[in-house]
């Protein structure tokens, strides 16, 4: 109860109090970085296919190049693409961005 018998005494004070609360909240949302897509650096992104029974021309054919033409439509500054295709194991570090 103190606190609402001094806000009654010092009715300019609490207003005062008030403006600088609502003042320094609003400075402070403007300074406050946000950054809603941060900037994310990741070197290297790795893709591993594995269909067991297809071919290496086959897996090459419906698979790897559908994938790259994928990587190079949606993601932006692909710097370098590369692939590997290998009987029972398929491994492609892709794509790298700068």
């Amino acid at each position: 109860m103190w606190i609402v018998r001094l806000a009654l005494r010092r009715p300019y004070t609490f207003v005062i109090v008030a403006l600088l609360i609502v003042l320094l909240g609003a400075v402070t949302i403007v300074r406050t970085p946000t950054d809603i897509f941060p900037e994310v650096n990741i070197p290297v992104v790795s893709v591993i296919w594995s269909l067991t029974g297809l071919p290496v021309t086959d897996m090459e054919a419906r698979v790897i190049t559908t994938t790259e033409r994928a990587f190079t439509t949606s993601v932006n500054d692909i710097e370098h693409i590369e692939s590997q295709s290998m009987p029972g194991a398929r491994c492609r570090p892709a794509p790298r961005r700068h």
